[in-house]
């Protein structure tokens, strides 16, 4: 962080601190922004109290509520709805087509319609089709539950995204997404824990187990969304947690940084900046990584439950199984995070991580050892519960404008489960368990294209930057045209 200029540092700072905002000088280049500690200490905290938890909920809430299916599998789903694995690929598949097609969409209208109302909805209606899988007595059933659980679903995560850069700069935003994304990987251990205990509830009322996996985690999420609608602002403009003075810096702070437009005509839709989107090169160089990332995180995330089992465990233990790796990969999410933002070095722990999946597919696949293949979920969990969030940062921080930004999100998330679609026939009907042979070398291969074009990306954003601070030389910023966005001058490509 810049340090704060000297004349806000006299003898009459606490003065000076306290000012309007308009009093200080702001409009400085993004290479030397004038920082106010007091406030800049005072507002972040603000919103990681107010925002950050609340956004992690919704996230947790929704990886629970689109995974638990795997843990209702293991505990008696596919035998009673007469499913073969062929059916639990498409029931899963199903989830996804919707999913997709409402990624884009979402993304554009979040803001017009407002994340404070939009985001809630979305959470409320999905929570309200998870409940109601527990009532399904047929295949047919399921399928129309996970039709339109995807479609309620489907712009969650982008949005999510999307809406955590209305409040934070670039350089403050993974470690916010890997908090609220870390989330999945506490789902995947917070899920085996809650099945582990709800399937004992066998019988109650006259229902499965599974079934009331499905109704107590779908509850909450119902009664959640009805609270939240009272608990998101709509943007750092509208939040209630924040005096006049702390709304106006957050806003000038993301102005500086080029987190929004200087004219608020710039972040304002257009289609010209969504054609814009679909050009820019590091949004396909990391599409390529989306893809990969989605196949093998989703694999797993569904999946798990099944290869534990297949280690040689009970159900039931298999569901406690499958608890200490997703905690491993919450904590070293949130570790990498905090390396990635502190020392600005995206690239290199999206290399970094992928290498670890590549080395927990490797072990998996060549060791016949149980406790091997066990071990190996401690390298590919955690190395691909890293990589996410790594990605939807990098993504996020290196498009501009608002609607260059969103469409560049929403794309990445539509190949991210796009390779959701091939992880459930991989894992499913494609790959016979216990070994899973042809998935696993699929996803071996994927880890080593996440390494490949993690760092062709990287060269690629380090060129682009050095060609950058050539144009500067010499050239009046005033005379730029606002419009350009990440491909102005002024704006570093985060690395």
């Amino acid at each position: 962080m810049a340090s704060s200029p000297s004349h806000l540092s006299s003898g009459s700072d606490l003065e000076k601190r306290e000012k309007p905002l308009s009093e200080l000088t702001l409009d400085k280049p993004a290479e030397s922004p004038y920082l106010n500690d007091a406030l800049e200490k005072r507002v972040w905290r603000k919103l990681d109290l107010y925002v950050l938890p609340v956004v992690s909920v919704f996230y947790l809430l929704s990886f629970i509520d689109r995974t638990n299916v795997a843990n209702a599998r293991v505990a008696g789903m596919q035998a009673d709805l007469k499913m073969t694995n062929h059916d639990y690929s498409v029931a899963l598949t199903v989830t996804y087509v919707p999913y997709i097609i409402a990624e884009l969409p979402s993304n554009l209208l979040l803001k017009a319609v407002g994340p404070n109302w939009m985001l809630p909805t979305m959470l409320t209606l999905w929570g309200i089709v998870a409940t109601l899988q527990g009532v399904v007595t047929s295949y047919s059933g399921l399928l129309a539950c996970r039709f339109f659980l995807g479609l309620f679903e489907g712009g969650v995560f982008p949005g999510l995204v999307l809406y955590l850069s209305f409040f934070y700069p670039r350089q403050r935003l993974q470690w916010r997404i890997s908090a609220f994304f870390s989330c999945a990987s506490l789902s995947g251990a917070f899920s085996g824990l809650l099945a582990f205990g709800i399937i004992n509830l066998d019988g109650v009322g006259g229902k499965r187990g599974w079934a009331w996996i499905f109704f107590l985690e779908g509850i909450f999420t119902v009664l959640f969304g009805v609270v939240s609608f009272w608990l998101l602002p709509k943007s750092p403009a509208h939040a209630y947690f924040f005096n006049e003075n702390e709304k106006n810096y957050v806003i000038e702070r993301l102005k500086d940084d080029g987190a929004t437009g200087k004219d608020a005509s710039v972040d304002a839709f257009s289609w010209r900046e969504v054609r814009k989107a679909f050009m820019l090169p590091q949004t396909w160089i990391l599409g390529v990584v989306l893809f990969c990332d989605g196949t093998v995180l989703y694999g797993l995330a569904y999946f798990a439950p099944s290869i534990i089992q297949g280690l040689g465990f009970t159900a039931a233990r298999a569901q406690l199984m499958s608890v200490p790796p997703f905690a491993v990969a919450f904590v070293t999410a949130t570790i990498s995070a905090f390396i990635s933002d502190h020392y600005h070095c995206r690239g290199l722990v999206l290399i970094f991580s992928s290498v670890m999946c590549v080395i927990g597919f490797g072990m998996f696949l060549g060791s016949q050892s149980h406790s091997v293949q066990y071990g190996s979920l401690f390298m590919s969990i955690p190395g691909t519960y890293i990589v996410a969030p790594t990605l939807s940062t990098w993504l996020a921080n290196n498009a501009a404008p608002h609607t260059r930004r969103a469409t560049a999100i929403a794309i990445g998330f539509i190949l991210t489960n796009s390779g959701g679609i091939l992880a459930t026939w991989l894992l499913g009907a494609l790959s016979p368990a216990p070994r899973y042979t042809k998935a696993t070398i699929v996803l071996l291969v994927f880890s080593v294209l996440m390494v490949l074009f993690s760092a062709l990306n990287l060269g690629y954003l380090w060129d682009q930057n050095k060609k950058k601070r050539v144009i500067r030389e010499g050239m009046d910023r005033s005379k730029e045209d606002p419009s350009l966005g990440d491909k102005s001058a002024w704006f570093e490509y985060n690395l």
